[in-house]
C-alpha cells in the first residue's frame, strides 16, 4: 500500500469516527432535550394537577360558601319565622285581653287573642270577614285587618231580631252546630251569614255582627 493510499484510508476512518461522534453527540443532545422536555412537562402536569386541586378546593370553598349561604337561608327563614311570629299590631279587646293581628297576605289576616301569656283563641279572615263568640265577648276580624270587640247585645236563635244600626236578622237552624242568618235592611236581604262548625262575622257597613255555631247573634255599631 502506497503512502498516499494509507493517508486517504486514515482520513476516511477519521471522518467516519468524527461523523459517528457527531451522531452520538446529536443523539445525546436529543435525548437530553427529550428528557428535559419530559421533566418540564411533568411539573406542568403537576402544576395542572395542583391547579385542579385548587379548583376542587375552590369548589369546596364555594360549597362551603354555599353551606354558609344555606346557613344564611336558614337564618333568613328563621328571621321570616320570627317576623311571622311577631304581630303587625296589637289591640286591647273588650274583656281586657290582647288581640294580636298578623297580616298573612292580601285580604288575609289572623287574630290571636292572648291573656296573661296564654293564647285563648286564634282565627283568620281570608277573603271574607270572620267572627268569634268568646264566652260573651264578640269579636269581628275583617278581611281588611280591622278588629271590633264588644260585650252583650246577644239574641238566641232561631228567630227574627232587631240589631244595632237598624238591621234585622232572621236566624234559622240548618243542622247541628250550623245556623244561618239573613241580614235584612229596608226590606231586602243585604247579606247572609253561615256559622257551620265555626262562628261567623260580618262588617255590615260599619255595623259588626257575630253569629255563633250555637245560634247566638250579636251586633255592635
Amino acid at each position: 500500500m502506497s503512502s498516499n493510499t494509507a493517508v486517504r484510508t486514515v482520513r476516511r476512518r477519521t471522518l467516519r469516527v468524527a461523523a459517528a461522534v457527531l451522531i452520538a453527540a446529536a443523539g445525546f443532545s436529543l435525548t437530553a432535550c427529550n428528557d428535559s422536555d419530559a421533566a418540564s412537562s411533568k411539573p406542568a402536569a403537576s402544576s395542572a394537577s395542583s391547579s385542579s386541586a385548587s379548583s376542587a378546593t375552590g369548589a369546596k370553598g364555594s360549597g362551603g360558601n354555599g353551606a354558609n349561604g344555606s346557613d344564611a337561608k336558614v337564618n333568613t327563614e328563621s328571621a321570616a319565622a320570627h317576623e311571622a311570629a311577631s304581630p303587625n299590631r296589637t289591640e286591647t279587646l273588650a274583656d281586657g285581653s290582647t288581640g294580636e293581628i298578623y297580616k298573612l297576605g292580601d285580604q288575609h289576616y289572623r287574630l290571636k287573642i292572648v291573656n296573661d301569656g296564654d293564647v285563648l283563641a286564634t282565627f283568620e279572615a281570608n277573603g271574607r270577614d270572620a267572627g268569634l263568640d268568646g264566652n260573651g265577648m264578640y269579636v269581628v276580624l275583617t278581611m281588611g285587618g280591622e278588629v271590633q270587640s264588644w260585650m252583650g247585645g246577644e239574641h238566641q236563635g232561631p228567630g227574627t231580631f232587631k240589631l244595632a244600626g237598624g238591621w234585622t236578622a232572621k236566624v234559622t237552624k240548618v243542622g247541628e252546630s250550623h245556623y244561618r242568618a239573613k241580614i235584612i235592611g229596608h226590606g231586602d236581604v243585604m247579606g247572609t251569614m253561615e256559622a257551620n262548625g265555626h262562628d261567623a262575622g260580618l262588617d255590615a257597613n260599619g255595623v259588626y255582627i257575630v253569629l255563633s255555631t250555637g245560634g247566638v247573634i250579636s251586633a255592635h255599631a
